[in-house]
């Protein structure tokens, strides 16, 4: 007989007899894990999170389901079982959707079905599509933004795990019950009271909303709504997370790619988010150069505002950072052109700014990328400053 892996417990390897769950909400066979803590382990054996409480909850909703599966077994004269697949999978997913769907599941149950679907929905695309066509991704959307149970951080955390993994396989058209009034207050909500984790995740769903052309009206919505801004620039210099605003930048980026978006994200901080994030940046691991460079090219186009202008001429550090940026970010992401880019705008019309880029060593930045393997555009840019800058220089000179 083949054990569907849903129903192995990780430690054993076997079907599981008695499965319980962990506080960090891994599920395990009590025999097995009763030893493994029996042992003087104080960890969870797959997370290898430390254990605060080692108590054992029963995972009735997986027991359920293993039921079920054996009832689908067609018993051959040998004793072999023979189990078919499709009403297997049938009669999961219907348990589990009657769980979240129904108002008198509890909440242990409704936190057991979407541990498994976060499990299903991170196997295989083929699984994936699978749970798109049984309806779970608009119910989970449900959960998230409809159903009052969504308070629960757990429940939030599970559910839009459950949503992000299918996303590839989803009609994002779903995602417009978001356009509902209750909807979007809850979405806001959740971005504005939750914890990193919930945030994080939410800003890869913006992200996501803000690129998809079915869900145009949406991203405008939300570009209209000012806490959600306000709470996306304050997870851009969320230093102790760089996996929070690295997200950050993303959901800001896109959602910046709509005009009609960008001075309202001026006002509610963007730039002095942006330059917060580069200027941390600067002294990163080259994994986040791929977002410092989104985050210059956002900059440059919000720099093409007159209110970008004057944002960026009146925080103190924006100058510098661009300058620093000019030579530190990789060519072929392009982000040395979008770093020369905003100093071209910001320098044309201010001669004290002209003075600052030169102070803070530009010119010595500009002549390496000369030197460099830098696209052509960036050269271009970079030869059109070095001679806005000529005259200054002389000046300083005599």
């Amino acid at each position: 007989m083949s054990i569907p892996e849903l129903f192995r417990c990780p430690i054993s390897l076997e079907l599981f007899a008695d499965p319980v769950t962990l506080s960090t909400g891994q599920t395990y066979d009590r025999a097995s894990i009763e030893k493994w803590l029996g042992y003087g382990n104080s960890t969870c054996p797959v997370t290898m999170q430390r254990l605060h409480d080692k108590s054992l909850v029963p995972n009735h909703t997986l027991r359920h389901l293993i039921e079920q599966w054996f009832l689908t077994a067609s018993i051959h004269g040998d004793g072999s079982v023979l189990m078919d697949p499709i009403n297997i999978m049938d009669i999961s997913l219907s348990e589990l959707k009657r769980n979240l769907r129904l108002p008198t599941s509890t909440l242990t149950t409704k936190l057991e079905t979407l541990r498994i679907i976060k499990v299903l929905s991170s196997e295989s695309s083929v699984r994936q599509a699978s749970l798109v066509q049984a309806g779970f991704f608009q119910l989970l959307l449900h959960v998230l933004f409809q159903a009052p149970v969504a308070h629960n951080a757990e429940v939030t955390e599970l559910a839009l795990d459950g949503v992000l993994n299918l996303l590839p396989s989803a009609d994002l058209e779903s995602l417009n019950m978001l356009r509902k009034e209750s909807s979007l207050t809850q979405l806001v909500f959740l971005l504005d009271q939750s914890n990193v984790k919930i945030k994080t995740a939410l800003c890869y769903l913006l992200e996501t909303i803000a690129t998809c052309s079915a869900t145009q009206e949406l991203c405008l919505m939300l570009g209209r709504r000012q806490r959600v801004l306000q709470v996306l620039v304050s997870l851009l210099q969320h230093k102790s997370d760089a996996q929070a605003s690295e997200a950050a930048v993303r959901a800001v980026c896109s959602l910046c790619s709509s005009e009609a978006n960008r001075a309202t994200a001026i006002r509610e901080g963007a730039v002095d988010g942006l330059i917060a994030y580069l200027s941390d940046t600067g002294c990163s691991p080259r994994s986040r150069n791929r977002s410092a460079a989104r985050a210059l090219a956002t900059l440059e186009v919000l720099l093409g505002l007159e209110i970008g202008k004057r944002k960026m001429n009146k925080n103190p550090d924006a100058i510098a950072t661009l300058v620093k940026m000019v030579f530190r970010v990789p060519s072929d992401q392009r982000g040395s052109e979008h770093a020369v880019g905003s100093l071209l705008l910001v320098c044309c019309d201010s001669a004290r700014v002209r003075t600052e880029a030169i102070d803070a060593g530009v010119l010595t930045k500009l002549l390496l990328l000369l030197q460099s393997q830098s696209s052509a555009q960036a050269k271009t840019q970079a030869r059109a400053l070095l001679k806005l800058l000529i005259p200054v220089i002389k000046k300083q000179v005599l």
